[in-house]
C-alpha cells in the first residue's frame, strides 16, 4: 500500500509554498489575538454557592483552590465508571484515558504561578480514587474531588437530565439524548477579587485543545498574558516576566 505522502519538490518550490502558508498562519495569529481580547471583555458571574471539594489534605472551598493567587483555571477531568444492576455509578480506579493524555502535557506550573494564576483539576470521583491514580501517573498538578457537590452539574461537565436540564457546550436541551448521560471534559476560568470569586469563562469539546503551554492557558483568563500590547488596555498589571523579557527566568529560579 502506497502512503499518501507530501509531494517531493525543490528547495525553491518548498520555500515558495512555505511563505504562502506563513501568510495564512499570521492571519490565524492575529485572529486568535482578537478572539482572546474579546474573551477578556466577556462579563463575569459572581459565585455565591459554597462549593466544597476534597483535596489530598482535606476539605477545600473554591476560594482555597486559588492557593492565594488572583486567577484559577480548572481542568474538568472526566472519570471512568461502571454501573450496578440498579444503574448506580461505581467509580473505577482510573480516570478518562483522553483526559489523561491531556494531563500528560501539563508541565511545570511555575510560569503560570508567577502570573498569579493557579491550574488545578477537578473530578467527580472520590479523592481516594483520584489520589492513587495521580500518584501512578506521576502528575504534580493539584487535583480535587467534587464528589457530593453541584460543581460538575453547575458548570455543565456532568450531564444527567434526571437531576436538572442538560446543557452541553451551550447547546439546547432539545439536542440532548439520555444515551449521552455522564461526564464531559472542559476548562473553566475564575477570577478572585478579595474573597469574592467570579466565573469568567468555560470551554468544552474541541475548545479544550487550545492550551498548549503557559500563554495559551493565560489566553483563557480575564487578565490574559498581562502584556502591554493586549486589549483591553489597562486590564492588568504584569505579574510575571513577559515573553522575551530579560526578567524571564528558569522555573527553578523564581
Amino acid at each position: 500500500m502506497t502512503e499518501n505522502l507530501p509531494a517531493v519538490v525543490s528547495r525553491e518550490e518548498w520555500l515558495a509554498a512555505r511563505r504562502e502558508l506563513l501568510v495564512r498562519e499570521k492571519e490565524i495569529t492575529r485572529a486568535r489575538d482578537e478572539v482572546s481580547a474579546a474573551r477578556r471583555e466577556l462579563p463575569m458571574v459572581r459565585i455565591d454557592k459554597p462549593y466544597t471539594f476534597e483535596g489530598p489534605d482535606g476539605p477545600a472551598s473554591l476560594l482555597d483552590l486559588f492557593e492565594g493567587r488572583r486567577q484559577l483555571i480548572v481542568h474538568h477531568f472526566m472519570w471512568n465508571y461502571t454501573f450496578d444492576d440498579d444503574g448506580n455509578e461505581i467509580p473505577r480506579d482510573v480516570g478518562c484515558p483522553s483526559c489523561s493524555a491531556t494531563a500528560d502535557n501539563i508541565g511545570d506550573l511555575t510560569h503560570l504561578h508567577v502570573r498569579d494564576t493557579t491550574l488545578a483539576a477537578v473530578s467527580r470521583a472520590p479523592q481516594d480514587k483520584i489520589g492513587p491514580f495521580r500518584a501512578r501517573m506521576g502528575w504534580r498538578f493539584p487535583w480535587y474531588s467534587s464528589f457530593g457537590s453541584d460543581f460538575n452539574l453547575d458548570f455543565h461537565v456532568t450531564a444527567d437530565e434526571r437531576l436538572r436540564p442538560v446543557e452541553l457546550n451551550y447547546r439546547k436541551p432539545a439536542e440532548w439524548s439520555p444515551a449521552r448521560r455522564g461526564d464531559y471534559p472542559g476548562l473553566s476560568a475564575f477570577l478572585r477579587d478579595g474573597d469574592t470569586v467570579f466565573h469568567t469563562y468555560s470551554t468544552f469539546a474541541r475548545g479544550i485543545e487550545q492550551p498548549g503551554g503557559t500563554h495559551y492557558y493565560l489566553d483563557l483568563t480575564a487578565l490574559g498574558r498581562q502584556e502591554e500590547w493586549e486589549k483591553p488596555a489597562g486590564r492588568a498589571t504584569r505579574f510575571g516576566a513577559g515573553a522575551g523579557s530579560p526578567d524571564l527566568r528558569f522555573h527553578d529560579e523564581y
